[in-house]
């Protein structure tokens, strides 16, 4: 595209010149030859009239010192009743330019080379050549200017697109004051900022993936090893393999859920969720992984209590709340239903350490845990799901820790008057 570019602004600039520079040469040809011409009928007038002012006072004439006057020239000056006298140099017979004076009794000729004329015709041809010259050179710079004007912009374009299509959302940045440039640039940074925010939504997808499906597949693994353990009792494989198959449909559920947020649909219309038999189910899950532990999982509180939300959506929060005090608890784990004027609380506490002071403000961020290997997505993606059903997830208590998810009794629209409660319960 550059040499195309320097070629094509070459030629238009030859072009132009040409069609200036011919015309411009034949007129100045014709101006130094007429005036050339005129120049001599010049010179023959002069020197006529120096010669009858000198007869009319009666001077000798000096024809010598005429002829100094008009050096290059060759004169031939005619007197009636006396001798045709000429001086000079008398140019060659085919190469003659002449001008001629007559009045009263002189007539005066002086003659030139034409060489003489076509000197000064090749000199007023070489000043248009080289102007011409200057301004093809004049283009050729500009050109050159321009052109990388315009390749530098469209090669650093076409680099940021080569990025963008490697995965590297970094912004163009500059704008170069050309409106169609700068247009194609701005839409690049749009595109590197859309592909920002779908790498992200990705990456994130694929964390709480790994994290939203361990706990199901945990929990069916150890079915299944009880399974094994049981093999010589048909009524507990039995049970177990219920149990199993339970498992096996919340993992379902867990996955419909995960691809519903990475495809939306429209938000899905909760019903009433029954949280004694919620409550149980996960009990029967995770009693075994807290018995390994040497830990107890108890159930406390009100009876009969149904929120508004999906029994999925609020398995998964308590389920993932469960896990963070397996995993960060120690001792008992209490889980306490009760209600208020309008918001079903489910509290889950245990007797361990608690929550770090430094991390009480950040505890339901991303990435915040309060151990190493942690991945810090857990309480994260509680709060999420429970405010997508209509609810809330809260620390209660930090030290020793006590969350509690409030779901709404009605309509999704009554928990904004959840409380968000940071102090001891």
């Amino acid at each position: 595209m550059r040499r195309r570019l320097l070629i094509s602004t070459l030629l238009v600039a030859v072009t132009a010149v040409l069609l200036l520079g011919v015309p411009l040469g034949l007129v100045m040809t014709r101006l130094v030859t007429d005036e050339a011409g005129r120049q001599l009928q010049r010179d023959a007038s002069t020197a006529a009239t120096v010669m009858r002012y000198r007869a009319a006072h009666h001077q000798p004439i000096d024809y010598q010192e005429i002829a100094d006057s008009l050096p290059g020239d060759y004169i031939i000056i005619k007197q009636r009743d006396h001798q045709t006298v000429s001086v000079g140099l008398r140019p060659p017979p085919h190469q003659v330019r002449s001008g001629q004076d007559s009045n009263g009794n002189f007539t005066v000729i002086v003659q030139t080379s034409s060489a003489t004329v076509a000197g000064r015709v090749d000199g007023a041809l070489a000043l248009v050549s080289a102007l011409s010259l200057l301004a093809v050179g004049v283009a050729v710079v500009l050109a050159f200017r321009q052109v990388r004007r315009f390749t530098r912009p469209l090669e650093e374009l076409a680099g940021a697109a080569a990025r963008l299509g490697t995965g590297d959302e970094r912004p163009v940045g500059p704008r170069y004051g050309l409106p169609e440039l700068d247009q194609v640039a701005e839409g690049l940074d749009r595109s590197a900022r859309q592909v920002s925010d779908l790498l992200t939504a990705e990456r994130e997808f694929a964390s709480d993936a790994s994290h939203q499906l361990r706990t199901p597949l945990t929990a069916l693994s150890m079915r299944l090893e009880e399974m094994i353990a049981a093999a010589d009792d048909p009524a507990a494989v039995r049970a177990e393999g219920e149990a199993a198959l339970s498992q096996t449909e919340r993992l379902a559920e867990v996955v419909t859920q995960l691809l519903g947020r990475a495809r939306p649909v429209g938000p899905a219309a909760p019903g009433f969720a029954g949280i004694d038999d919620m409550l149980a189910q996960q009990v029967a899950e995770w009693e075994p992984a807290f018995r390994r532990a040497n830990r107890k999982l108890e159930v406390t509180g009100d009876k009969g209590l149904h929120a508004h939300a999906t029994t999925g959506t609020l398995a998964q929060v308590i389920a993932t709340l469960l896990d963070n005090a397996l995993v960060h608890g120690a001792g008992t784990v209490t889980i306490r239903t009760s209600q208020t004027a309008k918001s079903v609380v489910i509290e889950v506490r245990d007797e361990g350490p608690g929550v770090p002071a430094e991390l009480v403000p950040r505890i339901f961020e991303r990435n915040v845990s309060g151990r190493p290997q942690g991945t810090g997505l857990g309480l994260a993606l509680a709060r999420s799901v429970a405010e997508g059903a209509g609810g809330r997830v809260v620390l209660v208590r930090p030290e020793p820790a006590v969350f509690a998810v409030f779901l709404p009794m009605a309509t999704p629209a009554a928990a904004e008057d959840v409380p968000v409660v940071s102090g001891p319960a």
